[in-house]
């Protein structure tokens, strides 16, 4: 049962970024996109580490920003950071937690609390060894609206 909890948590993340990459989507698909979030985590929960969890809950508040829906965002991207500071995580986890609480805030209309999470953002980015992973950070980061 877990290389199925393990295999599903994996494909249904993919899936989810393949409808957040669409430039247009349908109602249907953003339902789907939302669904898919939360069944990657949800899978992830039965085999997965806490890392695991900080990622999942990090796209699934990607998704609610993405819908325009401010609180359900801001919620998991405060779930991300307290797991990543709970267990530890630096580099590009911490990053990307900070990057979640910037495009919440920017969708709830916070520009203040929008503009602290970006520029802990790129201090956390600092810290991001590998090149590649520090250049799709600040990518995705100089794209929080």
């Amino acid at each position: 049962m877990e290389d199925i909890h393990k295999k599903l948590a994996v494909d249904l993340f993919n899936h989810t970024w393949t409808l957040l990459d669409k430039a247009e989507r349908t109602l249907d698909e953003d339902e789907e996109m939302l669904m898919s979030a939360w069944a990657s985590r949800f899978h992830w929960s039965k085999v997965g580490t806490a890392l695991n969890a900080a990622r999942g809950e990090w796209q699934i508040s990607r998704v609610y920003s993405v819908l325009g829906r401010a609180e359900p965002a801001l919620h998991h991207a405060k779930r991300t950071l307290e797991l990543c500071e709970q267990h530890g995580y630096g580099d590009f986890d911490l990053a990307f937690a900070y990057e979640a609480l910037a495009r919440a805030h920017a969708v709830a209309g916070d520009r203040a609390e929008r503009d602290r999470y970006y520029q802990k953002g790129m201090e956390a980015a600092e810290g991001i060894k590998e090149k590649e992973d520090k250049d799709l950070f600040l990518s995705d980061l100089n794209s929080v609206p």
